[in-house]
Order: C-alpha cells, then sequence, then structure tokens
C-alpha cells in the first residue's frame, strides 16, 4: 500500500478484499522491519475487513495481546517460533477472541506441525523466504500446498490455505490447482499493476481469471 494514502486506499479495498495482511516484523526472526500493534490499532476503524496479523517476530508471545487489543482478526506467528510451546500459544490467541494462523518458510515440512493442524484456522504457506517483497517464486511450494490440500479432506479439517510470496499472473494458475484458497498480493500481484488502485484491483482480477482459464 501506498502508506500516504492508506485511508483511501483501505476504503477502496474494504468492498474488494477478504483480508488485510499486516506484516508484522521485529528485525530479529527476519532483518527488516516494518508494522506494528499501534499500526493495527490505527487503521481499525476504517477497516470493514478482518486484519490478518502475520507475526515475524522471535517472541511472537509478547504480540498476542496487544493485537488482539488493536483489533487483529486472525494472528499468525511462524511454526518455526512456536514449536517450543505451540498449543500455549494457540490457546492464547483463541482465548484473546481472534483466529489461529500458523506460517510456514518454505524449508519448514508440513509434518512440522502435524500435531496442531486440528486446530488452526488458517494455514500460510511462504512462497519465498520471509522478509523483503520482491524475491522469485519457490516451486517446491506448490507441493506442500497440495499436501496441506490432501490432508484437509481426507481429516476433515477446516483451515484455510493462504500463499504469501509471489502471487500474480505468473503463479495464479499453478498455485490454484495445487489447492490455495487466499493469495496474499503485494507489489507484483496488485499495488504494481496502476497507479490507481481501483484500476489495479480490476487488473489483478482479470490476471486471475485469465489464468485460471488458461488451459
Amino acid at each position: 500500500m501506498d502508506l500516504l494514502n492508506i485511508k483511501e486506499q483501505i476504503q477502496i479495498l474494504n468492498t474488494r478484499a477478504d483480508f488485510f495482511h499486516v506484516d508484522i516484523m521485529d528485525g530479529h526472526f527476519v532483518k527488516n522491519i516494518t508494522l506494528s500493534p499501534d499500526f493495527c490499532r490505527t487503521i481499525r476503524p476504517v477497516c470493514d475487513i478482518p486484519l490478518d496479523c502475520h507475526l515475524m517476530v522471535t517472541t511472537p508471545d509478547d504480540f498476542i495481546e496487544p493485537l488482539a487489543k488493536a483489533g487483529a482478526g486472525y494472528i499468525c506467528p511462524h511454526a518455526e517460533t512456536i514449536n517450543a510451546d505451540a498449543f500455549r500459544i494457540i490457546n492464547k490467541i483463541r482465548a484473546n477472541g481472534c483466529k489461529v494462523g500458523v506460517v510456514l518458510n518454505p524449508a519448514t515440512p508440513v509434518s512440522y506441525i502435524q500435531y496442531y493442524l486440528h486446530l488452526v484456522d488458517k494455514i500460510t504457506v511462504m512462497s519465498v523466504d520471509p522478509g523483503f517483497a520482491g524475491q522469485p517464486f519457490i516451486r517446491e511450494m506448490l507441493d506442500k500446498i497440495a499436501e496441506l490440500k490432501r490432508l484437509k479432506e481426507e481429516k476433515g479439517l477446516h483451515y484455510l490455505i493462504e500463499v504469501d510470496g509471489s502471487c500474480n499472473a505468473n503463479t495464479f494458475k499453478e498455485l490454484t490447482e495445487a489447492g490455495a484458497e487466499v493469495f496474499i498480493v503485494g507489489t507484483s500481484g496488485l499495488f504494481g499493476l496502476d497507479p490507481d488502485l481501483r484500476k489495479a484491483w480490476d487488473k489483478m482480477i482479470d490476471n486471475y481469471e485469465k489464468a485460471i482459464s488458461n488451459n
């Protein structure tokens, strides 16, 4: 988003998107530093759709209560940061009135979260290494998405399968066929398509529809 025009852009996307994806980075788990619970608190009054808070932080426990108070809809820590106390973290997120997500780095297998798959509302597959925008798509993640889809169907689970990283016209078809249900669109998928966000959204939808209908 263009942070200088964020209220206007939020109002445009309120009637188009399903979530606002908020990247929260601490400069430790990843080198970058981005947004915060205070940012969520600031924008929440003008958001009509849930805030999907992605915790790229070393100590996600520190962020749960502040994000819940700030109005988060989903709180999504990385599996790599919670597996020492995953059940406690999941219960804490739920107790604070938020839906539970978990995020997997590209090199982290689905088996890493196998014992709490049934407890989460959303699983985010990182299709690039976390921390910076504009990285190339990691094709091996198609197999991971397909595995999550298979497990969801076999076990009757309810989690959404979300993809973060390089979701755009070049990848929409393969991601959809693999089983992706939620696409996080950034510079290449949405904001870089047109300076007018309404036009950019229409172009993104057109790119998606063309991609999935191209057999």
